[in-house]
């Protein structure tokens, strides 16, 4: 019998040249898998030909839309998730849910292997492998671009040789990866880090310095879910849909920053992420409100290294599973509404309120309403500075 390999296909000249190049190395049949995570600006029935034209034995195209939002971005979400306290995990997201999907795919056509077109100076060939090894390590993982050493001109060589339905004259300056969760673009001149961006390389925002009147929307929360828009239901996939147009529109979501690669290189990339900021933005504030103190310190900890163990590609792991449970809980009180003004490139909170809330106007307020009573503040004081003043004050007597 025939072995046969899955290939994440994205319908670009290297996954379309490792279809050809897997079955002359190997003797394997292609199955071609594209994933819909929601990038847009793409025919997926295009896509879905292209790959059989190029040798592939099947070609099946996955509308994974709302399992990329519901199962991927609100996890992410309900992290606030940032890496290095910016990046929304736009690529690092999608990569999982491919993974799922591809393992799934092989399984139900009877594959040995699994094909991917990473390069090796990308984090997501990791992300694929770790991802694969986790999910299925009896599938053989092939990275026909890395491991084959497949330029550029290999790869155009290659495909005018067996004349495959691939337009190669055509070179985009960038490479761009994009989902429903957002949009990344490197290499070029981007790649000269003094190198400002142009408006060209942007899609899902406009200019931020155009004038226009601002957009003023309210964002319901139930347990860290977004579950309408200015009253109005929506799913997951909705509320970011709505946001990147809205949002997007402002200019809200746009991020130039040097990133610091798992494989040890520092990256510069330019992300638009309209509706994730803007949702992460209004969320955070939710919690403010509502997540006690001690809570809202350590989860921001957890925040932190949730978005690292997603962006090294450890989706699949148990740490990352474990602190899923506890965001789980740390959300749970995260309900209510929160007002904002998207504007100039901003995503401003205005208005905050929720059943939930531990915002006591009482205590708050300095005029005559105020209930806190004051006397208790200056033992309080003494007590929280005994041990750092009787630790000063030996150092300074050993002096």
């Amino acid at each position: 019998m025939t072995e046969r390999v899955v290939l994440a296909y994205s319908g670009g000249l290297d996954t379309s040249v490792c279809i050809g190049w897997i079955a002359a190395q190997t003797g394997a049949e292609i199955v071609a898998v594209a994933a819909d995570v929601g990038q847009g600006g793409e025919d997926m029935d295009v896509i879905r030909q292209r790959a059989l034209d190029c040798g592939a034995v099947e070609s099946i195209v996955l509308d994974l839309k709302d399992e990329f939002a519901n199962n991927y971005c609100l996890p992410a979400l309900k992290a606030n998730a940032l890496y290095m306290e910016r990046y929304p995990l736009v690529s690092a997201l999608s990569r999982p849910t491919i993974v799922k999907a591809l393992v799934d795919a092989a399984r139900e056509h009877g594959a040995s292997m699994v094909g991917h077109g990473c390069t090796g100076k990308g984090n997501d060939q990791v992300r694929f492998e770790v991802g694969i090894g986790a999910l299925a390590p009896d599938l053989k993982v092939l990275a026909p671009v890395r491991d084959s050493g497949m330029t550029r001109d290999k790869a155009i060589a290659f495909a005018e040789e067996r004349n495959l339905p691939i337009d190669v004259n055509k070179k985009s300056p960038y490479s761009i990866d994009q989902n429903v969760w957002g949009r990344a673009v490197e290499t070029g001149f981007l790649e000269d880090v003094w190198n400002g961006p142009i408006e060209d390389i942007y899609s899902y925002t406009q200019n931020p310095a155009t004038p226009r009147d601002p957009d003023e929307v309210v964002i319901t929360f139930a347990s860290g879910v977004p579950v309408a828009i200015d009253g109005r239901p929506v799913t997951m996939l909705e509320a970011i849909v709505e946001l990147n147009k809205r949002a997007g529109a402002q200019g809200v979501g746009r991020l130039d920053m040097v990133e610091d690669r798992l494989v040890g290189i520092k990256s510069r990339e330019v992300y638009e992420a309209p509706g994730a900021i803007a949702l992460i933005t209004a969320k955070q504030e939710l919690e403010n409100v509502t997540v006690e103190r001690e809570l809202a310190r350590y989860k921001r900890g957890v925040s932190q290294r949730w978005s690292e163990l997603v962006y090294d590609g450890l989706w699949f792991s148990p740490l990352k599973n474990a602190l899923d449970a506890f965001l789980e809980e740390a959300n749970a009180p995260v309900s209510g509404d929160i007002r904002m003004t998207l504007h100039a490139g901003r995503a401003v909170v205005t208005g905050r309120r929720s059943d939930q809330s531990l915002y006591d106007y009482n205590l708050a307020t300095y005029d005559a309403e105020d209930t806190f009573d004051q006397s208790m503040a200056k033992g309080f004081i003494e007590l929280f500075g005994m041990s750092s003043r009787i630790a000063m004050g030996r150092d300074a007597r050993n002096k």
